[in-house]
């Protein structure tokens, strides 16, 4: 009986896969040079052959992601969805509520605060979490603290602040944030007061555990339902997820 020839490569890599897991003796030398360069050549003139199994460890990885991000959402849902030490904007009652892990300094979060806008201009019926996570080193970190401080000092005008400063082109540090924070009419010493007495460490240690748990490693990351979207991906594909919570219960119906 004749085979192919691709069904006789499939064969000798396989074959090449049993040997490679078998003691060293399975092969000599020369036999290792000779599959060696035969598979070379097979990959030289079928290059599609790395592409499909790079596109195959991709969508592995991918899987692996989507599994833990859904399991550590499931395990931390009070934490995730109902902080007391998180900003909600949009309706507090709302049917569906998107959390947003970002950084004041992440030049992805500031191309997305027109996203958060479209949505909550769209639909009323949206509750909208902002999660602190500064990761982008201690510039990032001050900015934050500043935050923590008009949260407790000025809950309602929060809102504002995380606006202009998310939406300003200038670099996030304290100067900026406190800048900030003292053109909506915040003491600049009580400001300080509240970083020295009431600082955010607990609040950002917290994000990290929850960012480590769900698998998030950079910023913007939203949570809808029970799934995670990493990346400013538009408002457009967080209205679709919206819409399927709203019709299933899940982010992906």
């Amino acid at each position: 009986m004749r085979y192919p020839f691709k069904t006789l490569i499939t064969g000798s890599m396989l074959a090449l896969a049993l040997f490679s897991a078998a003691p060293a003796v399975a092969l000599d030398e020369q036999q290792k040079k000779e599959m060696g360069a035969f598979i070379r050549q097979y990959l030289i003139e079928n290059p599609e052959v790395l592409i499909e199994a790079q596109n195959a460890l991709e969508a592995k990885q991918q899987s692996k992601r989507v599994e833990q991000s859904m399991k550590g959402i499931a395990d931390n849902r009070q934490q995730i969805f109902s902080s007391p030490t998180d900003i909600t904007l949009g309706n507090p009652k709302g049917d569906v509520t998107v959390v947003e892990f970002f950084d004041y300094n992440c030049g992805y979060c500031k191309r997305a605060l027109s996203d958060m806008e479209d949505i909550l201009a769209k639909d009323k019926n949206i509750r909208f979490i902002l999660k602190e996570f500064p990761i982008l080193g201690p510039d990032s970190l001050a900015a934050h603290r500043v935050a923590n401080a008009v949260r407790l000092l000025a809950p309602e005008k929060y809102a504002q602040f995380h606006r202009t400063l998310l939406g300003s082109e200038e670099h996030a540090s304290e100067a900026t944030a406190v800048a900030v924070a003292t053109s909506l009419g915040l003491n600049e010493a009580a400001i300080r007061k509240s970083m020295t007495e009431k600082p955010n460490d607990d609040i950002v240690r917290q994000a990290y555990q929850l960012a480590n748990s769900i698998g998030i490693t950079g910023t913007p990351t939203y949570i809808l339902g029970d799934e995670a979207v990493f990346g400013a991906v538009g408002s457009e594909t967080i209205e679709e997820k919206v819409a399927n919570v709203r019709a299933c219960g899940k982010a992906t119906c």
